[in-house]
C-alpha cells in the first residue's frame, strides 16, 4: 500500500473549483514535488491530505489515504492521530505556526506529548534531541528561546523539528524556503535531504520553484488552475518537458550561469529621430552619476551593544544602469538601500544625489518594497496610495489640487504598469500578489524618480510572475532612463538584471564589478559560496553540489 493515494481529488470553495480530479501516489521514503504557479491548488492539495478543509465550509470529494488513514471518512480524533503522529506539514511562514509567547522547545515538547503521552521530562528532552538533529547549535540553551529570538532560518528549522518530533511516515513541506536566502535555503533543503535517508520518511514537496524540485524530490507533479498537467521522473520532466505548459514554466526560471538576456538593459542610442511610437529615444548607461554613496555607516543600538548593519560602504549609480546588491539576511543590503533612499539616516557617511549631499527623504529616488501589502495601507484605494506623491506635487489656482489632473495621471501610471484604470477604486487585498507589486511601481513612477531602489521586488512570487515584474522594471528603465538598485538575496535574478553587481556580508561590500565578471569570475571566497548554494535544474549537478556543500563552510 502506498504512503499517499489521492484519487480523482476535487475541492471546490463555493463556485471556485481549486482542485480539479487530481490523481497521484506517493510510496514509502519516496518525495514527490508539487509545482506550479500561485493559485494552481498545490497547497489547497497539500491541505487536503491533512484534512484541514473539514470545517470551513469547502466540498471536498474523492479519495485521499495517508499512511493508511482514510482522510475523508476519518474521524476527528483519528484525524488528531494523523496529525503530527504519522503526517506532518511544515508551513510557509514559520512565525504564523509557532506561538510567539512560548519557548520553542516548550512548543516541541507539547505537540510530543499530545501524541505519545510522555512526560514533561521526557517531552522536554526529545525537543532538545530533535533541534539538535536539525542543526540547531547548543540546543539546551536555544530551546528555552522565544519565536523573536530565531532567525528565519533557524525558525524554519524549528518547525521541521517539530514535525519530527513525533517520526512521522510523512512531511509535508509547503514552500519551506521562499522567503530565505539562497545559503539557508541550501541548508533547509540539504537537511530535508539528509532526513530522508536517515529516517526513510516520504517527502511532499510544495514550491513553486522548480530549481528548488529539482535539488529535493524523485519526481515531479506539475499544476495548473487545479489540474494535472504533467507527472513524471524529475530528471525525464525537467531535462524534456512534454507539455508546452511545463516548457513555459521552466523557461521563465532565470539562470544563474546565463548572461544577461537581451533588452533588460538600456539599448544603444537610436540612430536619431523620435521611435515609432513617439516615446523618446532611450539611452544606455552613461557616464553621469546619479547616486552616490560615501563610507556609509549605520549602527544600531549604542555603547558596546552597538551593532553595524553597514560598515564603511561606497557605491556609485550611473544614469540608465542597474546596481545589483546580493548577500544573506543580516548582510545590510536593505539597510544599505533604505538609507539610499534617505528613510535611514546614516551614522557616518554621507549620499550624494546627482553630486549633491542630501539628508532626508529625496522625491528623485524612490523605492519599491519587498511586500506590497505592508506598504500599501488597506483601508484607501490604490489610486489614492498612488495620488500620494502626486498630490504633493501637482497643484492648480488659489492652492487648490488639481484632481482632474492627478486622477488622470494616476490612470496613466496605473495602464502604464499592466493594470487598468477601473483599478484605481479597488482595494490592496483585491489583487494578486504581481498585481500589488505593480501597483508599488507605479506609486513610486508617480514621484517622477531618477533613481528606484528595489528591495526584494519579487522574492515572494513565483516564476513566471517575477519574469513579468522583472521585464516591467527593464521596459521602464530603457523608456524613462531609470537608474536601478536592484536589492535581492535571488543570485540568479541579479544576474538577468544587472550592470554591475556588490556582493555584501555582515556590512561589508566584499566584491564589486561588472555583473558577468563577478558571477564568471569570483575572486571572493563568500561570493563563490553564494553561487554554490544557487540551486540546479539538473538533480545530477544539484547532488553533486550537496555533496561540495558537507565539506567544512567557509569560517
Amino acid at each position: 500500500m502506498s504512503l499517499v493515494e489521492v484519487t480523482d481529488l476535487t475541492v471546490e470553495f463555493g463556485a471556485l473549483r481549486a482542485v480539479d480530479g487530481l490523481s497521484f501516489r506517493l510510496e514509502e521514503g519516496a518525495a514527490l514535488g508539487l509545482v506550479g504557479e500561485s493559485g494552481s491548488g498545490k497547497s489547497t492539495v497539500a491541505s487536503a491530505l491533512l484534512g484541514l478543509h473539514r470545517g470551513t465550509g469547502a466540498a471536498v470529494g474523492g479519495s485521499v489515504r495517508v499512511a493508511g488513514t482514510d482522510v475523508q471518512a476519518a474521524s476527528d480524533e483519528e484525524l488528531r492521530r494523523l496529525r503530527g503522529g504519522r503526517a506532518a506539514m511544515v508551513f510557509q511562514d514559520p512565525l504564523s505556526s509557532l506561538d510567539p509567547y512560548y519557548a520553542i522547545g516548550d512548543q516541541i515538547a507539547e505537540v510530543y506529548r499530545v501524541h505519545t503521552r510522555a512526560s514533561r521530562r521526557t517531552a522536554r528532552a526529545r525537543a532538545v534531541q530533535v533541534l539538535d538533529r536539525v542543526g540547531i547549535p547548543d540546543p539546551v540553551r536555544r530551546s528555552r528561546s522565544r519565536p523573536h529570538e530565531f532567525s528565519g532560518g533557524m525558525r524554519q528549522r524549528a518547525l521541521i523539528a517539530m514535525a519530527l518530533a513525533c517520526e512521522p511516515d510523512l512531511l509535508i513541506a509547503d514552500e519551506p524556503t521562499t522567503a530565505l536566502d539562497v545559503t539557508v535555503q541550501a541548508q533547509i533543503l540539504d537537511l530535508l535531504h539528509a532526513l530522508r535517508e536517515d529516517t526513510g520518511m516520504g517527502l511532499l514537496l510544495v514550491t513553486h520553484d522548480v530549481g528548488v524540485a529539482a535539488e529535493s524530490v524523485d519526481e515531479v507533479l506539475v499544476m495548473r488552475h487545479g489540474r494535472l498537467v504533467e507527472h513524471g521522473p524529475v530528471e525525464a520532466v525537467l531535462a524534456a518537458p512534454a507539455q508546452p505548459y511545463t516548457r513555459e514554466l521552466l523557461g521563465a526560471v532565470p539562470r544563474v550561469e546565463a548572461r544577461r538576456a537581451a533588452g533588460h538593459g538600456l539599448p544603444k542610442p537610436d540612430a536619431g529621430g523620435p521611435r515609432p511610437d513617439g516615446r523618446r529615444p532611450a539611452t544606455e548607461p552613461s557616464g553621469e552619476v546619479v547616486l552616490e554613496a560615501r563610507g556609509l555607516r549605520r549602527e544600531f543600538g549604542r555603547g558596546k551593544r552597538a551593532l553595524a548593519a553597514v560598515d564603511g560602504v561606497s557605491l556609485t549609480v550611473h544614469r540608465g544602469e542597474t546596481l545589483g546588491v546580493v548577500g544573506e539576511s543580516g548582510s545590510g543590503k536593505t539597510t544599505l538601500g533604505r538609507m539610499l533612499v534617505g528613510l535611514l539616516e546614516p551614522t557616518a557617511g554621507e549620499v550624494r544625489y546627482e553630486g549633491r549631499v542630501s539628508s532626508g527623504v529625496n522625491p528623485t529616488v524612490q523605492m519599491v518594497f519587498q511586500d506590497p501589502v505592508s506598504s500599501l495601507n488597506p483601508r484607501r484605494s490604490v489610486g489614492e496610495s498612488i495620488a500620494d506623491p502626486l498630490r504633493a506635487r501637482v497643484r492648480g489656482v488659489r492652492g487648490k489640487k488639481d484632481e482632474a489632473g492627478v486622477r488622470g495621471r494616476v490612470t496613466e501610471l496605473l495602464e502604464r504598469v499592466g493594470l487598468e484604470a477601473a483599478h484605481y477604486d479597488r482595494y490592496p487585498h483585491e489583487f494578486s500578489g504581481g498585481q500589488r507589486q505593480r501597483v508599488g511601481i507605479a506609486r513610486a513612477l508617480a514621484a517622477d524618480p531618477r533613481v528606484i531602489v528595489c528591495d526584494e521586488p519579487v522574492s515572494a512570487l513565483d516564476v513566471t510572475t517575477q519574469a513579468q515584474v522583472v521585464a516591467l522594471l527593464g521596459e521602464l528603465q530603457r523608456e524613462l532612463g531609470l537608474a536601478l538598485v536592484f536589492v535581492a538575496h535571488d543570485l540568479a535574478v541579479v544576474r538577468q538584471v544587472s550592470d554591475r553587481v556588490a556582493v555584501m556580508r555582515r556590512g561589508r561590500v566584499v566584491e564589486e564589478g561588472p555583473a558577468d565578471e563577478v558571477y564568471e569570475s569570483p575572486r571572493d571566497p563568500y561570493t563563490r559560496q553564494l553561487l554554490a548554494a544557487v540551486p540546479a535544474l539538473d538533480p545530477a549537478v544539484a547532488a553533486r553540489r550537496r555533496a561540495e556543500r558537507r565539506e567544512p563552510a567557509l569560517a
